[in-house]
């Protein structure tokens, strides 16, 4: 079994129950301990686990179990009077929520660098996975705001189409948005999250200097991010000139699964174009979907990077591909960091101006895409 596989393979087991032991994983994958124990270790790194003693747990139930800083208990039960915009009382430690809605992909970073950040500022988090649920959300939110948390970070699946604001700005505590905008532009609300346009352009960029010019975007347009990628690929596009902007191709596998004949419709126009000389490179969200592609290419006797370069984006698993996949690389790390950050100033300096902060990723080069 190689290494990405038994990695799914711990994701899956501590998804499901979970934890796990490394000792009693390691023998039911006839493995040594050692083993196992790196893959944890590779996996913690990324934030898709959180290690234990003996084990591993979901990053959320050991963020429930972990130690609070001495700073932060010592306010913690003052924190049951309800929510407050004005800031924490004097003297009591400042308790934040944060609502994301995944807890296996992207995210765990995200919750990694929030954690710390709270850690080095004497604030207490608490954690919930909304797993991409509106009402769910609502109901964690106003669950939260009751307990007394001070304010929320909280990265929504959708609106509530009400004019003029969204529903989080009623819940009676400062609110900062992660990896979200508002959708109303007359919002307020103050946010941090990736520059996903400059990624797309960034990608798009790499492979014009490459020698690439008839570059395609294939990705699932309904996601959060879609609109941003698809913004940036079509201005670098334009901005290389007609000869490059003519080329343009979007593919969007929607919300299509592996199987299904409309999302095996998408990825045979993809191949069908590489194999026709209609594309010779592509900008692909999210990994595994560039993943899928790079394996139906080799099933085509088409190679990469020598019919078809690749980019992925995300960065989440692109370095475990078969050919490590070059990706743009949200620095999701640093959006937990600067979200906790922005809540906790926002909270001690209420008067203090309002600021929307963008973050740029970078691009890895790796195999995938190489000149």
């Amino acid at each position: 079994m190689h290494a990405e596989e038994r990695q799914q393979a711990i994701l899956r087991r501590v998804r499901e129950a979970g934890s796990m032991r490394v000792t009693d994983f390691a023998a039911e994958l006839g493995v040594s301990v050692v083993t196992v124990r790196k893959d944890v270790e590779v996996l913690a790194e990324r934030g898709l686990l959180a290690r234990v003693h003996g084990g591993a747990m979901l990053p959320e139930d050991w963020a429930k179990t972990a130690p609070v800083p001495a700073a932060a208990a010592a306010g913690t039960g003052a924190a049951a009077g309800g929510g407050r915009s004005g800031g924490a009382a004097p003297g009591r430690s400042l308790v934040l929520g944060l609502i994301v809605p995944s807890s296996a992909y992207y995210y765990p970073e995200v919750i990694k660098g929030a954690r710390e950040a709270a850690d080095a500022l004497g604030v207490r988090l608490t954690l919930a996975v909304s797993t991409y649920d509106v009402d769910t959300e609502k109901a964690q939110a106003a669950r939260m705001v009751a307990d007394g948390v001070d304010g929320l970070l909280l990265a929504p699946s959708a609106g509530d189409g009400k004019p003029g604001g969204q529903w989080y700005e009623e819940l009676g505590v400062p609110v900062v948005l992660i990896e979200r905008r508002p959708e109303q532009q007359a919002s307020a609300a103050e946010h941090v999250g990736t520059d996903h346009g400059y990624g797309a352009r960034l990608a798009v960029r790499h492979l014009l200097d490459t020698g690439r010019r008839r570059i395609a975007l294939v990705m699932r347009g309904g996601t959060p991010t879609a609109p941003w990628i698809r913004e940036g690929y079509h201005a670098a596009m334009d901005e290389a000139g007609p000869d490059v902007a003519g080329h343009a191709l979007f593919l969007d596998l929607a919300e299509f699964s592996g199987g299904e004949p409309a999302y095996e419709q998408v990825v045979d126009a993809f191949v069908e174009a590489v194999r026709a000389g209609r594309v010779d490179a592509a900008l692909v969200h999210p990994d595994h979907e560039a993943m899928v592609l790079m394996q139906r290419l080799r099933s085509a006797s088409l190679s990469v990077p020598g019919d078809v370069a690749l980019v992925s984006y995300d960065d989440e698993v692109a370095s475990l591909a078969d050919l490590p996949l070059s990706a743009v690389a949200p620095s999701k790390h640093e959006v937990g960091v600067t979200g906790v950050e922005l809540l906790v100033r926002r909270l001690r300096e209420p008067g203090r101006p309002r600021r929307r902060i963008a973050i740029l990723p970078e691009l890895r080069v790796r195999a995938s895409s190489e000149a």
